[in-house]
């Protein structure tokens, strides 16, 4: 059985997630407080010497971090990732868009709001990278006008990647009302079966 290393509140531990509930994949689910510093113990750099959430442990002791390597290794030979050549790059292209142009400006400010005090010099930083995330929502929106997923017009881990932070980027400070194609493409996302909430906590696994 697959063990995710994992913490409750992560987008990116939620993709993980989202997507072995999805696939009907029994997984056993261990919390790692990140702001206690538990990924950086002896014992779980031992694991992912980087010291991050989500990493997975497959059967054979064998050890997965990133969550977008993670998703495409259990999407493999799934309905999640498509078979062709050029759809399989264009999901890499908005997996890497999602790390690069979007996690940094819509995931980052929500730790900063939700996991940093009021008066932490962080806070400074939150002008510039909501600008920013702004930029990476319109490309998204703009994508979206003529679609109902992000590639091939199906469902996959492009739309779980991006889904993950997007859907609660009001917690950092973004508003998601001028973007009304990613507003309607969230609530298909959410209307998938077996779709799990991000703090909904993993039971009976």
């Amino acid at each position: 059985m697959i063990t995710l290393y994992d913490y409750l509140d992560s987008g990116n531990g939620y993709k993980v997630r989202l997507l072995l509930t999805q696939l009907d994949i029994p997984y056993r689910y261990v919390e790692v407080d990140i702001m206690r510093g538990e990924t950086r113990t002896p014992q779980f750099l031992a694991m992912n010497p980087d010291g991050r959430i989500p990493t997975i442990q497959l059967d054979d002791g064998r050890h997965l971090a990133q969550s977008d390597a993670i998703l495409w290794y259990l999407a493999e030979g799934t309905a999640f990732l498509p078979g062709e050549r050029f759809a399989r790059a264009q999901v890499l292209q908005w997996m890497f868009f999602e790390q690069y142009s979007h996690e940094p400006y819509v995931a980052t400010p929500r730790f900063i709001m939700r996991h940093l005090p009021a008066d932490s010099p962080r806070r400074a930083e939150l002008p510039q990278r909501l600008a920013r995330g702004r930029e990476a929502l319109g490309v998204m929106e703009k994508h979206l006008g003529a679609r109902e997923f992000f590639v091939g017009e199906r469902y996959g881990i492009a739309d779980i990647a991006l889904y993950a932070y997007t859907h609660v980027a009001a917690d950092g400070g973004h508003d998601l009302a001028p973007y009304p194609m990613l507003r309607a493409w969230l609530q298909r996302v959410a209307a998938q079966p077996q779709h799990v909430l991000l703090l909904e906590r993993p039971s009976g696994r």
